[in-house]
């Protein structure tokens, strides 16, 4: 059943500033707010495509070992982040995402295909349970 209430529009809202919360911490190295966003939850998952091939990871512990050496010795990165929202839909307790993103440096451009999928937990925040990236 799509949500197509008075509060679907803040709704909205709240899921973008999830994404956009997981997506800059992750790339400023903040490990506290990049968990955050994430629910807690056996069901989880991470998946990333690329030139150089793909990887996907099951489960929220899984998914923080993975990155356990990228939060101990990466930088902070001075990118500028572009997104272009195409598709945000809810449906109860549950929304789908869809957006492209544009990673720019100095140096390079990066842009991807994204898909997140948020629940909202016990609390009534929204947390993401599946994150897809496909580079083009």
């Amino acid at each position: 059943m799509i949500v197509s209430n008075a509060f679907a529009q803040d709704d909205k809202q709240q899921i973008r500033a999830v994404i956009e919360k997981e997506t800059d911490s992750f790339f400023n190295v903040d490990r506290k707010n990049w968990e955050s966003t994430w629910l807690d939850a056996a069901y989880t998952h991470w998946s990333l495509s690329d030139s150089a091939g793909g990887s996907f990871l099951n489960g929220t512990e899984s998914i923080r070992r993975n990155f356990d050496e990228y939060f101990k010795t990466a930088k902070p990165s001075k990118s500028k982040i572009e997104r272009k929202w195409i598709e945000v839909r809810l449906y109860n307790s549950g929304a789908y995402v869809l957006f492209t993103q544009i990673v720019a440096d100095d140096i390079d451009r990066d842009e991807t295909s994204e898909m997140r999928v948020l629940e909202k937990n016990k609390d009534g925040k929204w947390k993401i349970v599946c994150m897809g990236s496909t580079a083009k």
